[in-house]
């Protein structure tokens, strides 16, 4: 019967506690125990040295191989070299005057390279070790060998980055040398740091971000990969054991990682499952694949798993994610926006009074936004009766878009008809206190725009603040009314006085107010935008205001409008 799941840290290391001591447990009973009164030594007495002789015993390498016998390589430690599966050589000390050791001379060797262009041991023999490894002085090889003499200690996984000068070129590998000593000889081996498929295996860890650990359970050894401790940001000779792993697992996920677990400890194979593990105050999430290698008794007695760091998937899906919900909420927000702006338009722009109508005065306005669900901005017109007869015509540009340009343009628009109301006041007077309530007001923004007064005589009197001149379509000719009397900006210059020009007007004159939206493109010159729609106007001859807008509009596609722009058309019958 499988064991319950636990649901935190504290249960689960118990479980893995209590399951590996009653798989020892199940283990000792099975393993027969050798006592150590049966015990052979597979090298005879202790002490005794490993090609046969006793404790101090000279070793059959130390005769002179010039003296009588000679060297009977059979008979000593030269007879293993062969079966050593990496570079090894026994190499005899060369002293200076003063007995110190400058050098070493290959007396025997094996046939195995530690690298393509690096010449196998037995093809060494009799030669100095710095005459075919001249790469090994500047790592201090000559140095450590000799150390092992002097001090009878053994060498161990001593780095040289050897570096040698061949006819096709530089070559360099980090090679690793063990030594010991063997009677006044050194027994010396050498390897790659890493072989082509350890170098494979590392470089496809990083790359893929994963590594995978094996845990013995009767021996407790753990051996871990380089990748496996490179997401634990741990040293390889230190692994976590499983109870160690268990600790750093986020307690949201225990549950998962003892399913897991527990799957592995009964010897099954559990699928692949995401755990955050807590990685040095940093939260990981791993995907972990585990495969227990069961004992002929159908127990299992090693664990080994397979992690693949997400982490940095996981974290673009959480950006992605919540850049999805920003959107959305910004898409919400411009919806509700565009639906109170359109809904403020309508409230705000007029509707064309029948009073014009009845003076023989047709009008015609739109609105044309940059995008088709764009928010409405601050262009603006007004076209009125006014209490003293004259008409008023004005249309203008406040800057920016969205509400805040809503608000201005309202705030510009109802200024101007409370202050048109005044008697007496010309254009001029109008765009001049305009001016002034913009300058006094800090949060108000540049402003550009056109006020004009028709009067019973058909006389049209405007003044201008930095905005495109309307356009006059007389017969089949339009021409763009002189702008010399042109002022600043609204909201640019505090106590300037707008001058105003007059534009006598006759039966059947249609006058075009608009935007710079409907001119300004940009990379463009601006007179190119307004002599385009000069001709567009030219092609609207002998047609009333409505009929005169649609066509200048369908002469513009939507996408070519790049800013909001307004059209108002006042034509006399």
């Amino acid at each position: 019967m499988s064991p319950v799941v636990p649901q935190d840290t504290a249960s689960l290391k118990l479980l893995i506690t209590r399951e590996v001591a009653a798989l020892r447990a199940a283990a000792r009973r099975d393993a027969g125990v050798r006592r150590e009164d049966d015990t052979t030594r597979a090298a005879g007495s202790p002490g005794s040295c490993p090609c046969g002789g006793g404790r101090g015993a000279s070793h059959s390498c130390s005769e002179d191989p010039d003296g009588p016998g000679g060297h009977d390589p059979w008979g000593c430690v030269c007879a293993a070299l062969p079966a050593i599966p990496v570079s090894a050589a026994l190499l005899v000390p060369v002293r200076d005057e003063d007995g110190r050791v400058v050098d070493f001379t290959v007396r025997a060797g094996n046939h195995v390279r530690s690298a393509q262009w690096l010449d196998a041991p037995d093809a060494q023999v009799g030669r100095r070790l710095l005459e075919v490894q001249p790469g090994a002085a500047a790592g201090g090889l000559v140095g450590a060998l000799s150390a092992v003499l002097d001090s009878g200690s053994a060498l161990h996984s001593y780095a040289v980055d050897y570096t040698e000068q061949q006819r096709d070129g530089l070559h360099r590998t980090k090679l690793l040398y063990d030594a010991a000593s063997c009677g006044d000889k050194v027994l010396a081996i050498w390897r790659p740091a890493l072989n082509r498929t350890e170098a494979m295996s590392l470089d496809a860890q990083y790359i893929a971000s994963m590594g995978w650990g094996t845990w013995d359970l009767l021996s407790g050894t753990v051996i871990w990969s380089e990748g496996l401790a490179s997401i634990f940001r741990t040293d390889p000779a230190r692994p976590l054991s499983l109870t160690e792993l268990c600790d750093a697992v986020l307690p949201e996920d225990v549950p998962r990682f003892a399913k897991l677990m527990t799957a592995l400890l009964d010897g099954e194979e559990p699928p692949g499952t995401e755990v955050r593990f807590t990685v040095l105050g940093e939260v990981r999430t791993l995907t972990l694949v585990g495969h227990p290698v069961i004992a002929t008794d159908g127990l299992p007695w090693v664990l080994r798993i397979i992690a693949r760091d997400l982490t940095a998937q996981v974290r673009s899906r959480q950006r992605l994610a919540a850049t999805r919900r920003q959107s959305e909420r910004l898409r919400e927000e411009a919806a509700a926006e565009h639906r109170v702006a359109s809904a403020l338009r309508e409230a705000l722009l007029p509707t064309h009074s029948a009073e014009l109508e009845a003076l023989g005065i047709s009008v015609a306005a739109a609105y044309l936004p940059a995008e088709e669900d764009a928010s409405v901005g601050g262009d603006w017109y007004k076209c009125r009766l006014l209490p003293d007869g004259r008409i008023l015509l004005a249309i203008g540009d406040a800057c920016g878009h969205g509400l805040d340009a809503v608000a201005r343009m309202a705030q510009q628009r109802h200024a101007l008809a409370g202050l048109a109301h005044a008697p007496g006041t010309h254009a001029g007077q109008l765009a001049t206190w305009l001016n002034e309530l913009l300058c006094s007001d800090p949060a108000a923004e540049t402003a550009t725009g056109i006020i004009g007064h028709v009067d019973a005589a058909r006389n049209l009197r405007w003044a201008c603040a930095g905005h495109p001149a309307p356009m006059l379509l007389r017969g089949d000719t339009a021409a763009t009314l002189d702008t010399e009397h042109r002022g600043p900006l609204f909201g640019l210059l505090p106590g300037h006085a707008y001058e105003t020009a007059t534009v006598p007007l006759r039966p059947g004159d249609l006058l075009l107010l608009y935007t710079d939206g409907m001119v300004e493109r940009r990379g463009q010159d601006i007179t190119y935008g307004i002599d385009t729609l000069r001709k567009a106007l030219e092609s609207c001859a002998g047609l009333g205001a409505a009929e005169t807008l649609g066509r200048v509009m369908s002469a513009y596609p939507a996408e070519d409008h790049e800013d909001d722009a307004c059209l108002l058309a006042v034509r006399l019958d």
